[in-house]
């Protein structure tokens, strides 16, 4: 029986607590929620783009005059490798798989990714990649010594890789990150294709489905057929190096050229997989911002499904220096060629889109119409490159780089930060800053058009590729400066991005749920999003099923 005391002390006792709240990293670190794997993912390709950035810089330094030693060849070699496997393995398919591991259950009406669990490790193991491949920089060698970072090119041509030319790790370093980066964005692409065909909310039929979710869909299949090849010759790669076997030993049997082939097969496809994100991006914002429904639904989605199966045979135009043949030069010339009906159909709808509208020149707006424009010349750069001859002449020089970077930049990088200024509010509850936006805006394009454009001329005046550096008197000296001037307007444009990001964060002004008054799914929730989503499942009855809640008198029944 409690006496007086007993219960007096009983009266000044806490009341029975919860369960304790788990630490904020812990809950980060063990999270299956697919938006915060997909911010995860967005934060870590942010932080591999300045990486990537700083190396880019230190090369123009380098190459900004003749005769310069601003870095050792060795330096240059490792940093030229370094900024090629960064960019494309860890910066473009890990923000564009986070962008879709949070938009598409969001679009598609969805509680989460199909594998959540599978979600969370194809993250971890492609983050541990990234990492593993700048852990080179510091082995036994020291910082930037031979030997540590890999210096065989993002491309790592045979017989380079072979023991006797790359001996010690660093070739192995980056063997063990580009096959853990394979295995990590197979199963993210296994998740998207599941997610889409299974988890469609009620009455979401494929063809009411949103643009954005029909080109993940294309470029999560292109993963599959793409990636497998590179990540089962990285194993061939390491039974060359370390068991004896010959696959690319041109000496006891293999060949050079079987690299190439297993290396493009993968790389032109994979142009197409960054490159479709960024298409998606542009099919969600240029509508929103022209106040009309996207022109020519049907062709969109047709001509991406059309670009998904050409992509795959069109990796040999990366080898018209390697003596195919005619027959297989003709081939690949054709594929080439025909690829850009399906990529001229999507250029004139998004036009026709714009064409008529009440067109609203908002940040994210305006790195859409810079997409437009530079992606068409990289598009006319490259029929150009498509003629054997032409690319025979060109392929091994700067103007091949330019047009590269200007797919991968001018048209990629530019949806990207499009797509950060439209869906930030929806992430953070925020808006950013106008203001700092257009500043960004306008650095990065300056400074985009003084580095490439300029870039082409030296390529035509037989600057070849991958040289440390040059003589003084070839006609290279003015455009490579000018070149050089512009990746620091870049770098400008980049450390304004950050900062508005970061500031926008605390300062930013508050969103509301539908700051853009847009129309898809994503935008009926609110910002950001409960770890549910959507506390009832939707029924959508169209392709903008926003647009029929908020104009019952006008339904888009008629863009069904």
């Amino acid at each position: 029986m409690a006496t007086p005391v007993m219960e007096a002390i009983d009266q000044t006792q806490s009341p029975p607590q919860g369960p304790p709240r788990p630490n904020v990293i812990y809950a980060w670190l063990t999270t299956v929620d697919h938006k915060k794997i997909g911010l995860m993912y967005i934060a870590y390709a942010l932080v591999f783009l300045l990486v990537g950035g700083v190396e880019a810089v230190l090369m123009r330094i380098q190459l900004a005059v003749p005769n310069n030693h601003f870095v050792s060849p060795q330096v240059f070699n490792q940093l030229f490798t370094m900024h090629g496997t960064t960019m494309v393995f860890f910066v473009g398919m890990p923000i564009l798989f986070g962008f879709g591991n949070y938009l598409v259950p969001l679009m598609i009406g969805a509680r989460d990714m199909a594998f959540p669990r599978l979600n969370a490790f194809s993250f971890w193991v492609s983050a541990f990649a990234g990492l593993l491949l700048y852990f080179s920089y510091f082995g036994a060698s020291g910082l930037y010594a031979a030997g540590s970072a890999p210096d065989v090119g993002w491309f790592a041509y045979a017989p380079l890789t072979a023991k006797v030319f790359s001996p010690g790790h660093s070739t192995d370093y980056w063997t063990l990150a580009v096959f853990l980066s394979g295995v990590g964005s197979i199963g993210t692409a296994l998740n998207i294709v599941t997610t889409i065909l299974c988890m469609r909310c009620k009455g979401m039929k494929m063809s009411r489905m949103p643009l954005l979710p029909w080109l993940y869909l294309v470029m999560a299949s292109l993963v599959f057929v793409a990636v497998s090849p590179l990540t089962a010759a990285q194993i061939m790669l390491t039974l060359d190096r370390y068991i004896g076997s010959h696959f690319f030993d041109t000496q006891a049997g293999g060949s050079a050229v079987l690299w190439m082939h297993f290396f493009w097969i993968f790389g032109h496809p994979e142009v197409y997989v960054l490159v479709l994100p960024a298409f998606a991006f542009v099919n969600e914002i240029v509508p929103v911002f022209s106040r009309k429904a996207m022109f020519g639904y049907p062709a969109m989605v047709a001509a991406s499904v059309s670009i998904g199966f050409i992509s795959l045979s069109v990796w040999a135009h990366h080898m018209f220096t390697v003596g195919l043949g005619p027959v297989g030069n003709t081939f690949f010339v054709f594929a080439t060629m025909v690829i850009s009906v399906p990529t001229g159909i999507k250029i004139f709808n998004w036009l026709a889109t714009i064409w008529g509208g009440k067109v609203i020149f908002a940040t994210p707006m305006m790195f859409c119409v810079g997409f437009l424009f530079q992606f068409l010349i990289a598009g006319l750069t490259g029929i150009m490159l498509s003629a054997a001859p032409f690319d025979w002449q060109l392929g091994n020089s700067y103007f091949v780089v330019a047009h590269f970077h200007y797919v991968l930049v001018g048209s990629i990088l530019f949806a990207i930060f499009g797509a950060f200024y439209y869906w930030y509010p929806k992430v953070t509850g925020r808006m950013m800053s106008e203001t700092l936006g257009k500043w960004h805006f306008w650095l990065f394009i300056i400074g985009f058009h003084l580095t490439f454009d300029f870039m082409h001329v030296p390529g035509l005046l037989g600057m070849p590729r991958r040289i440390y550096t040059y003589e003084a008197g070839r006609g290279w000296e003015s455009w490579n400066l000018i070149v050089s001037i512009g990746a620091i307007f870049q770098a400008a444009g980049i450390l304004v991005f950050c900062y508005n990001m970061v500031r926008s964060y605390y300062k930013g002004k508050e969103a509301g749920h539908d700051p853009w008054d847009a129309w898809t799914l994503e935008w009926s929730t609110p910002s950001p999003p409960p770890a549910y989503n959507f506390a009832i499942e939707p029924t959508v009855n169209s392709r903008r099923p926003l647009w029929d809640l908020k104009h019952p008198e006008d339904p888009d029944s008629d863009y069904e």
